[in-house]
């Protein structure tokens, strides 16, 4: 009743009434200057919603997609580039955290600087790796700061018991982004494979290493074999499989030709008597690499990976060389971006909760985190009232269902506290230096975190990110403040545009909580299998069936989306426009019918919120990287792909027989 009761409080909050300040889009809160009226709302509603935007924009040279949120990235990075100047004339204002900052940023800015040291900073990283005389002394090096390991080691709450932390290794080294790029067959890969030989070879030769050609093909030789072992995304989506708790003499028996022990010991982890082993095959062939592959390519490899991950820090001639290749020739990208611009993202990732302390003191107003609150309050009714009515599920299964429910953890805007970076060392003049401590630092502050109870009140991202996510471990949603924004969020706009655009977002996020991964874990965020075995079943045909519609669909010649790799995401748009929509027809039933504005009735601008929602264009790399690596689906398919099994859609747009997206009844997927 509680719940309820709130939500009712919402539905006469000042957010979810016209009012007379404009919105910052149209005027309701969608620009129909977008709309391509040529095109049927039922053929393809994407095009329909964002056609004209899509034929007179362009992607900017510096970019790999266009769409609202690059405009709101811009927006953002705009308010910390302002901060940061700030900073420069007063570093005193924000404590040793601005000296930090402002060294780290005239570091990176200082072009001339750079170019005059030349390889000289590189120097001692790559004798670290000529010091190395063994096997045992390069397992040393695998654990230090800055070189790339084939096997990962990171923190996180122990899937099995999130009050408190645990270590997890799994499978990792690869250069090029998964193993489909050197293992997938045709020309375009062909020619990707091709230019990535002549990328290594290039970052040797420019740090003075010899015989550049050769050790770049015995190095892609062995990222190959890595390849064929890995586990593909989709397999990795299993928290089952990558669940496998093990000590040390589990470990030694998965993988002995790792020394374990020591590896830990080095890692500042000689403490931890049990590690989650993820891919448990792929980890031991790994080992099995380590083993036959001759210690001179292993170098070679460190030394070739510590260059490419940190050739931003070094000269132009890296640098450039680095964008040819991953920018240019992998992602479709004709231009670097603004060095500033680049320096703004250096900051956020080492620095990025100290900025966003200030970012959210000068850019989010508390208001907005008393209306989102109210929003998520009627989100969660609307869930509450769908899992009631549910068909579907048993009775034993729902009453876990709302259990979890009624213990979302959702946060929103900023942190209630902040990290504090005042242990890490920055020093002007020293770029390479300062990346490399900023990296210590991050593992440092994890190992700190390690052996305390698990801390609910740490965020993923920084306030000043465009961006939500749901952490099944915790049970939480966030929201940082610079996604509360429009054309995502806008107290001034029609209430049917912020349910449909906001209200979906959210919808999605606590959606995450009953996807094909998130329904395996707890109200607690524990792994529990708190399903009854009739509605499992029910639940997977429906997601099988959903798997399939995203299978058929084919962005790019010869690459489909993959269904059961954005399964987690695509359940997550499915859920959170049916929750979003609930949410907004309890508003209509406490206020009545809305008016028709511009010629729209109040549910079409909901459906047509949405689909501005996903206003997106990628250049073709970036679209096949992403198909081939990224749970979520491509923005024209998490609108077409998600409103023709919604059945309100059809309604609002008289969608009918004959349409080109059109479903029978009977195909069309509900889960939540």
């Amino acid at each position: 009743m509680l719940l309820a009761a709130s939500a009712m409080a919402l539905l006469a909050s000042p957010l979810h009434a016209l009012t007379t300040a404009k919105p910052r889009f149209g005027t309701f809160g969608v620009d129909l200057t977008a709309i391509d009226k040529a095109v049927k709302p039922g053929d393809d509603f994407w095009t329909y919603v964002n056609g004209a935007w899509d034929k007179r924009t362009p992607i900017a040279a510096d970019r790999t997609s266009a769409g609202v949120s690059v405009l709101l990235v811009d927006e953002a990075e705009a308010q910390v580039k302002a901060i940061v100047e700030d900073l420069a004339k007063n570093p005193a204002s924000a404590g040793k955290s601005g000296q930090q900052i402002g060294d780290f940023y005239a570091s990176w800015m200082d072009e001339a600087g750079i170019e005059a040291a030349g390889t000289k900073p590189l120097a001692p990283y790559l004798a670290r790796v000529d010091a190395v005389k063994d096997k045992v002394e390069l397992q040393k090096l695998f654990t230090e700061i800055g070189y790339t390991a084939p096997i990962g080691v990171g923190i996180l709450p122990d899937p099995a018991d999130t009050s408190r932390y645990v270590a997890m290794a799994g499978q990792a080294g690869l250069g090029l982004p998964n193993r489909d790029y050197y293992l997938n067959q045709g020309e375009k890969y062909d020619t990707i494979r091709k230019a990535y030989r002549l990328y290594v070879a290039k970052m040797l030769t420019l740090a003075g290493i010899s015989d550049a050609d050769a050790r770049a093909d015995k190095i892609i030789a062995l990222e190959t074999e890595l390849a064929k072992v890995q586990w593909a995304p989709e397999r990795q989506r299993d928290i089952k499989a990558i669940y496998n708790p093990m000590d040390r003499a589990g470990m030694e028996k998965l993988a002995p030709e790792f020394d374990w022990d020591k590896m830990l010991v080095w890692s500042g982890l000689g403490d931890v008597k049990t590690v989650i082993m993820g891919e448990t095959t792929a980890i031991a062939a790994t080992g099995k690499l380590l083993d036959s592959t001759p210690l001179d390519t292993w170098k070679d490899y460190s030394k070739f990976h510590f260059i490419r991950t940190h050739a931003m820090y070094l000269p132009k001639a890296f640098d450039d060389a680095n964008f040819d290749f991953f920018g240019r020739t992998l992602r479709g990208q004709p231009e670097q971006r603004a060095r500033w611009k680049r320096g703004i993202q250096l900051l956020n990732d080492n620095l990025g909760e100290a900025i966003g302390a200030i970012y959210v003191e000068r850019h989010y107003p508390p208001a907005s985190s008393a209306k989102m609150d109210e929003l998520i309050v009627n989100l969660r009714a609307a869930l509450k009232e769908r899992l009631d009515k549910l068909e579907w599920m048993d009775e034993p299964t729902r009453a876990a269902a709302l259990l979890k429910l009624s213990t979302f953890d959702p946060r929103v805007g900023h942190p209630i506290k902040y990290v504090d970076y005042s242990s890490m060392t920055v020093k002007r003049g020293a770029l390479l230096d300062d990346a490399l401590a900023a990296e210590k630092f991050e593992w440092d502050l994890q190992l700190s975190r390690l052996p305390k109870p698990v801390d609910r009140t740490l965020w993923e991202m920084t306030p000043q990110t465009v961006n939500a996510y749901y952490d099944p471990l915790m049970n939480q949603i966030t929201f940082p403040a610079a996604i509360l924004q429009p054309p995502f969020f806008d107290p001034n706009s029609d209430p049917a545009v912020n349910y449909g655009s906001i209200g979906a977002i959210i919808g999605h996020e606590i959606g995450h909580g009953f996807d094909d991964q998130g329904r395996q874990f707890d109200e607690k965020g524990r792994i529990r299998d708190w399903w009854t075995p009739v509605a499992a079943e029910r639940f997977a045909a429906r997601t099988k069936n959903l798997g399939g519609q995203f299978d058929a669909y084919e962005p790019l010649p010869g690459v489909h989306i993959k269904g059961e790799l954005t399964m987690g995401e695509n359940i997550g748009d499915l859920g959170g426009v049916e929750m979003a929509y609930s949410a907004y027809r309890r508003y209509v039933a406490q206020h009545g019918e809305p008016p028709v504005i511009d010629g729209l009735t109040g549910d079409q601008r909901f459906f047509l919120a949405y689909g501005q929602s996903w206003r997106s264009k990628l250049r073709e790399g970036r679209l096949r990287e992403q198909l081939l690596t990224d749970p979520h689906s491509p923005a024209y398919y998490r609108v077409n792909g998600i409103v023709r099994n919604v059945d309100a859609w059809y309604k609002a747009f008289d969608v009918k027989p004959g349409d080109k997206m059109y479903l029978p009844p009977e195909q069309r997927v509900h889960i939540w």
